[in-house]
């Protein structure tokens, strides 16, 4: 029974190795369907394609070398780690299957065409089947690993919300363990009693994987404990007190004369070529969006202007990059008079006024207009804000635009971080339950994504606001 988890988790490894190369071999006869029955419809100049498809056997090695290098296998990726890394892996394994065949002068020998069709075809499908697999693998409990954490206090809490929060990983918590437990169960989870005795619940249990997760103890304590744990257990995981810092790129430093590590923080934002294609997915997506949604705005303007007076676009001042003000556009969700309504209702509703100032908005607001509602609710209120984007004053991802007061009276010492890059359409807050939140937490999000941006998290993001539009999650 010892050995049965890790029996599993190695099952469960090979299953999905199995399933990656099924799905590439899926990907590559898609490819083929479509070279010989699409493409020569669309390009008359293509030659019949009659080559053998066994001669193509090599590029199913290649994929998989490819995946096990970037530690496909004998790594845990959270879901928008693994879409990244599937991503990643797919795009090299393109180029160096054209480096082969350019090193081998076999080209002609070989669809060109064929291959970046299936190529075309894996980036998009292959984050979308892979997790899909994954699913089913834990559902049949295998490639799951079993994990302890070391550990009873709020760090310890942490680190249970973070492993139950990322189901990819396909963590299994076995339970907790502490000298002097400061609590019996922590989140349903028995406090076991006795460091000393770690090895003994490690091999009993079938741990695979310990988290330290005692940021109380003294460093020297922190490293002899590790070093005990680290050969009794598969992998050590230590989560250090530290917070407020970038982790996204973050990477360790080793200096082996000195026996020491450092973290290296990137600051992504200060490379000019990264800064620089974020601009240009900005203006190219926000001119195709326009394009595509130009009719359903005329519509949306001509509703609100026979629904209430006023004008269809509202506008505000509020603040940019480097603290620069311009006029924000959106279309007017509120009555003409909502300033003076507000007023009113904060005046007379001390439930009001609390909401209020938690929250800078209202969830049962009597300013907004009938055809307001529905704007919000489907987030269609945020469409004239790609005039912005065209004007260079925002960004499609990034912190929401506010006003000078909320500056002043919230962001304080993170404005430094708001001021950093261009308000964005959408970005972590809107995500990340949008008017469910606190202030205070908004805030957070906007300073943390300031400080690990790059542009997989812009992307990622850009993906779940789809999703949350399509729920209509904490919409507001």
């Amino acid at each position: 029974m010892t050995y049965l988890p890790k029996l599993r988790n190695r099952l469960g490894l090979f299953l999905l190795f199995l399933a990656d190369i099924s799905a590439l071999a899926l990907f590559f006869y898609m490819s083929v369907f479509i070279r010989i029955n699409f493409l020569p419809k669309l390009f008359s100049s293509l030659p019949v394609f009659n080559q053998n498809l066994e001669t193509y056997w090599w590029i199913f090695i290649i994929w998989p070398v490819i995946m096990i290098y970037k530690d496909g296998y004998s790594k845990r990726f959270a879901f928008w780690d693994e879409m990244k890394f599937l991503t990643k892996s797919s795009f090299f394994a393109l180029i160096a299957i054209f480096a082969v065949l350019f090193i081998s002068k076999k080209g002609p020998e070989f669809s060109r065409i064929l291959i970046l069709t299936m190529g075309a075809i894996t980036l998009p499908l292959f984050p979308l089947i892979r997790p899909f697999f994954k699913k089913i693998l834990f559902a049949l409990n295998l490639l799951k690993r079993k994990i302890l954490i070391a550990g009873s206090g709020i760090a310890a809490e942490t680190a249970l919300k973070a492993v139950q929060n990322e189901p990819n990983l396909g963590y299994e918590i076995a339970g907790f363990i502490d000298d002097n437990p400061l609590q019996k169960e922590i989140g349903g989870f028995k406090v076991r009693k006795g460091l000393n005795q770690i090895e003994r619940y490690i091999k009993r249990a079938g741990i695979h994987d310990v988290i330290v997760a005692k940021p109380e103890l003294k460093k020297d304590e922190i490293a002899k404990l590790i070093n005990h744990i680290q050969h009794k257990a598969e992998n050590t995981l230590y989560m250090p007190d530290i917070k407020g810092i970038a982790v996204s790129g973050t990477e360790l430093r080793y200096f082996f004369q000195e026996q020491a590590m450092v973290l290296e923080i990137k600051n992504n934002l200060a490379q000019p070529l990264n800064y620089i294609s974020k601009r240009l997915i900005d203006y190219a997506s926000a001119m195709f969006i326009s394009a595509i949604l130009f009719i359903p705005m005329l519509m949306i303007i001509l509703a609100i202007k026979l629904t209430s007076k006023g004008p269809a676009i509202y506008k505000q001042k509020r603040i940019g990059k480097n603290g620069k003000l311009f006029w924000c556009y959106k279309f007017r969700t509120m009555y003409k008079d909502a300033e003076k309504r507000l007023k009113s209702i904060l005046a007379a509703n001390p439930e009001a006024k609390k909401e209020w100032n938690q929250f800078f908005k209202l969830k049962n607001d009597p300013r907004i207009t009938s055809i307001g509602n529905f704007l919000r609710s489907t987030s269609m209120d945020e469409l004239p804000p790609l005039l912005n984007i065209l004007k260079g004053e925002m960004s499609l991802v990034g912190p929401r635009p506010v006003i000078m007061k909320e500056i002043n009276d919230y962001y304080k010492d993170d404005a430094v971080f708001y001021y950093r890059v261009p308000p964005g359409l959408t970005g972590l807050w809107q995500v990340s339950g949008r008017s469910n939140t606190s202030y205070e937490y908004r805030v957070s999000l906007d300073s943390w994504y300031v400080k690990n941006w790059d542009l997989w998290l812009d992307i990622m993001i850009l993906f779940k606001t789809i999703g949350v539009v399509i729920k209509r999650d904490g919409a507001c």
